[in-house]
């Protein structure tokens, strides 16, 4: 008895020297089964990722083996286009009576990029070298995918379909009139549609014949509908999307060349004094028309050569058309009453009738090139 009493101090003393609750735990770990202990929560190892293979490393001629590839077909420069009639950045807005004086660029800087057309740009064109047989050949295909002409249904069919303004197959034609590329926009509308909608606004709607013709005349197309400064252009029966004509685009809008001044300081046939008192006249009296920017101007030269009639100076209300756009409807209204333009300034445009050979011009205005059914 003495002698487990002596044993106990040195028990106590070696549970006292083991960290706390290590006697609790070995109890613990004694009354559960033999298996290994597996708390809850507990961190999981993730299952190792396999090695990735090791890329051999290639020489430089290996490289270039497989990195050659075959090259994407690409249009042969520079390109040919057979169309028989000179490219203008516009075809509407152009006199060709009328030669510039100078120009802003060198005419090396072509619109359609550099050696990527084979033909010249002069400055204001690229000029076609076509003969008498290419133009009897382009209008021979022109007629050949016009095929017959559309019957009174037919007709009233496309009309009704592309005439409205929610028609999704239309083209805006601005300040501009027909301008090259527009020939591109029409032919891929021309791609799935039959007729193409063209809204006409600003200052070439003075002149809706020179419009109608030269759509025609460029895109090969026949005008169908037209109503004030609405167009419906028709492609033809025998239209084919992928034997239809090259068109190269331009690049970028040249700038325009230099021309003579459109208002002189003394008007032809009068002195100084009767200019000056011709311009004081224009500015004092009552404007015959006020336009509008981007307006449509199709009545603006009959409204002229019928004022004409009874007075000697005209003026035009130009209010926020802007400078460019006035002097544009001068050249325009110069040429279609015609007239002398004495006076364009602050927006406003001075007409004067003009001697007496102009006078008897007026009886007789000038016959618009308007194509058929137009």
């Amino acid at each position: 008895m003495l002698g487990k009493l002596r044993s106990f101090p040195d028990r106590v003393a070696r549970i006292t020297k083991s960290p706390p609750y290590s006697y609790i735990s070995t109890l613990f770990t004694h009354s559960q089964s033999e298996e290994p202990y597996d708390p809850p929560f507990s961190v999981i190892s993730k299952p190792a990722k396999p090695p990735k293979p090791k890329k051999k490393k290639q020489t430089k001629s290996q490289d270039k083996k497989t990195t050659t590839t075959i090259p994407a077909e690409r249009p042969k420069l520079p390109v040919k286009s057979d169309l028989p009639f000179d490219f203008r950045y516009s075809y509407s807005e152009y006199n060709p009576a009328v030669e510039p004086i100078g120009y802003r660029e060198k005419k090396r800087f072509s619109p359609f990029g550099p050696r990527r057309l084979d033909r010249e740009w002069t400055g204001t064109a690229a000029p076609a070298e076509s003969n008498v047989d290419d133009q009897e050949r382009y209008l021979e295909e022109r007629n050949r995918v016009l095929g017959d002409p559309l019957t009174a249904a037919e007709l009233e069919e496309l009309v009704e379909r592309y005439r409205h303004s929610d028609c999704s197959r239309q083209i805006n034609l601005g300040k501009g009139g027909v301008t090259h590329n527009m020939l591109d926009d029409i032919h891929n509308h021309w791609k799935r549609a039959e007729a193409v909608r063209i809204k006409c606004l600003g200052v070439p709607t003075l002149d809706m014949g020179n419009l109608c013709f030269h759509l025609e005349d460029k895109s090969g197309g026949k005008i169908i509908y037209r109503h004030i400064n609405v167009l419906l252009l028709y492609r033809g029966r025998n239209y084919d999307h992928k034997s239809r004509p090259l068109v190269p685009l331009m690049l970028w809008k040249p700038y325009p060349p230099i021309y003579p001044r459109l208002v002189k300081n003394v008007a032809d046939g009068l002195t100084f004094e009767q200019t000056k008192e011709m311009r004081n006249r224009g500015l004092n009296a009552h404007p015959l028309m006020k336009l509008t920017r981007n307006g449509v101007y199709a009545n603006v030269a009959d409204r002229v050569r019928e004022a004409f009639a009874t007075e000697d100076v005209v003026r035009l209300d130009c209010t926020h058309v802007g400078t460019s756009d006035c002097k544009r409807i001068g050249v325009k209204l110069r040429d279609l009453v015609p007239c002398v333009p004495i006076l364009v300034k602050d927006e406003q445009i001075i007409l004067w009738r003009g001697t007496i050979e102009n006078e008897q011009r007026h009886d007789s205005p000038p016959v618009l090139a308007e194509p058929s059914d137009c």
